[in-house]
C-alpha cells in the first residue's frame, strides 16, 4: 500500500493515458466508497489511484427531448434531492433514499454504484429497469452500452481497463407507466438488503393490460438479474394480481441466489417471489400518464 500512487488529472486526455499505460494496475476512484471497500478485502490491489474529481462536466444532470444525463461524479445525495428526478423519476428517488445512509449518499457517486459490478448493489436495479445506459471514454473513443449488457459476472462489467465511465442516460418514461423499486432489509439500514426488485411497468391505452414490463433483481444472483423470459410472460396479459402472481411465482427459475448471512438460497428465491408480486402491484398503482 505504500507504493501506491494517486494521480488527479485534469483533462480526459491526461486521464485515459494514464489508464492506457498501467492498465489492471490502475484504478479509477469517484467517490471511494466502493473501491475502498474491495481494496480492504484485498479484492482490489491498484498500483494507481485516477481520481476524476478534476475532469470537467461529470458533476452535471441535465436533460434532452429524449431523457436524463447523469454525470458519473453526480453523487448519489445530489440526485436524491434533485427535483428533475423526483418528477420524471420517482423510483430512481424512492431508491436513492433506501442506499446506506446521508454521509455515504454524500460521498457516493451514480458512476461508481455501477462500475465494480456489485449484484448487491440497489441503484443497478432501478437503472436497468428504467432501461440506462452507461457511456464509456478512452484514449480509443467513446461508448455507450445498455445496462442490460454492462454486467458480466460477480465483480464484472464489459469496461476494460482503460475505459472511465462519464456518465449514465435515462429515457424518459412511456405514458401509462408506474415504477418501484423494493427491498427486503433483513439487518441495519447501512447493510445490503436480502433482496431488490425493481419494476417499470406500462400499460396499453385502456390501462388494463400489459403493453410493456422491465424488472430488474438485486442480490439472486452473480450479476443484477433482468429475468426476460418472465418480462415476455406477462407482456400482453391483464394487468391485476392473478397474472402478476402467476409470472412472481415464475422468477424463481430465473434467479441463482448464494446462501450467506442474509439467507439461505431457498429463502430468498421465495422473499424475491414475494417482493416481485408486491412490485408489480405496487408499480400498477403508481400509473401515471406522463411525468412531465
Amino acid at each position: 500500500m505504500s507504493d501506491l500512487q494517486y494521480r488527479a488529472p485534469a483533462e480526459f486526455s491526461e486521464a485515459a493515458g494514464i489508464l492506457a499505460e498501467y492498465g489492471t494496475d490502475a484504478k479509477v476512484l469517484a467517490g471511494g466508497t466502493t473501491l475502498l471497500l474491495l481494496m480492504k478485502q484485498q479484492l482490489a490491489s491498484p498500483r494507481v489511484l485516477v481520481s476524476l474529481h478534476r475532469l470537467p462536466g461529470l458533476s452535471a444532470v441535465t436533460q434532452d427531448n429524449d431523457g436524463l444525463h447523469l454525470g458519473a461524479q453526480t453523487t448519489l445525495r445530489d440526485l436524491e434531492v434533485s427535483q428533475i428526478v423526483a418528477r420524471r423519476f420517482p423510483s430512481l428517488r424512492q431508491t436513492l433514499a433506501q442506499v446506506a445512509s446521508v454521509r455515504i449518499r454524500n460521498q457516493a457517486t451514480i458512476g461508481g454504484n455501477v462500475a465494480y459490478g456489485d449484484p448487491l448493489m440497489d441503484l443497478p436495479a432501478t437503472l436497468m429497469a428504467l432501461d440506462a445506459s452507461v457511456h464509456l471514454l478512452s484514449s480509443r473513443g467513446g461508448r455507450t452500452v445498455h445496462l442490460t449488457n454492462f454486467f458480466v459476472d460477480h465483480l464484472t462489467t464489459v469496461a476494460q481497463p482503460d475505459e472511465i465511465i462519464t456518465g449514465i442516460s435515462v429515457p424518459f418514461l412511456p405514458p401509462r407507466s408506474g415504477t418501484v423499486y423494493l427491498k427486503y432489509l433483513a439487518r441495519t439500514a447501512a447493510d445490503y438488503g436480502t433482496v431488490g426488485v425493481a419494476v417499470r411497468l406500462s400499460l396499453e391505452a385502456a390501462g388494463d393490460r400489459v403493453a410493456d414490463v422491465r424488472i430488474a433483481l438485486a442480490g439472486v444472483g452473480p450479476t443484477t438479474v433482468r429475468p426476460l423470459d418472465v418480462e415476455a410472460a406477462l407482456r400482453g396479459q391483464p394487468a391485476d394480481r392473478a397474472a402478476f402472481a402467476t409470472v412472481a411465482a415464475a422468477v424463481r427459475s430465473a434467479v441463482s441466489p448464494s446462501s450467506d448471512s442474509r439467507g439461505s438460497a431457498e429463502y430468498k428465491r421465495h422473499m424475491v417471489e414475494v417482493f416481485l408480486r408486491r412490485a408489480l402491484d405496487k408499480s400498477r398503482a403508481e400509473v401515471r400518464d406522463d411525468f412531465r
